[in-house]
């Protein structure tokens, strides 16, 4: 049983972002939805919190009102294993929402996610600083990262 797990605190969007969130990602499931009858002035459900998990990390989200807003403070990191998963999860993160530099978007809910190509970590971290700081560099230029663009760099063939 995983003992710690983020809550993502919306403004009475929760049920359309975990919709959203667990139709993204494959392995992804919603574990239970907690409702309040009667809440609100149209006396209707009103879903208050939802517990889900995607790739096997559990989520706990709130509907919480206007009090608090996310901030890029904290975000959710996702290693793609390729361009096509890193293309997959950034455009339909994207989609409605604001791009950011360097792997960074927030969603249409305001949260901000980091889509990060493994290959990333790989070439910043290789033993040659020169080769490295290209990659960072290039890396830099970039709103959604390219990995053949990070190849390029490091190859040299910018």
């Amino acid at each position: 049983m995983q003992k710690i797990a983020p809550c993502l605190w919306f403004n009475n969007q929760v049920e359309e972002a975990v919709l959203l969130y667990t139709s993204i990602f494959k392995d992804s499931k919603i574990l239970s939805t907690q409702r309040l009858e009667n809440a609100g002035p149209d006396q209707n459900e009103q879903v208050i919190t939802m517990e889900f998990e995607l790739f096997g990390q559990q989520f706990m989200a709130l509907n919480g009102g206007p009090a608090y807003q996310f901030t890029p403070a904290i975000s959710l990191f996702v290693k793609c294993e390729s361009q096509a998963e890193v293309d997959l999860y950034w455009n339909q993160l994207a989609e409605g929402g604001v791009i950011e530099q360097c792997g960074w978007l927030r969603d249409k809910f305001g949260v901000s996610w980091q889509i990060i190509p493994n290959i990333l970590g790989e070439l910043l971290g290789g033993k040659d600083r020169v080769k490295a700081g290209r990659v960072m560099n290039a890396m830099l230029q970039m709103t959604k990262i390219e990995t053949d663009q990070l190849l390029k760099a490091y190859h040299q063939e910018v």
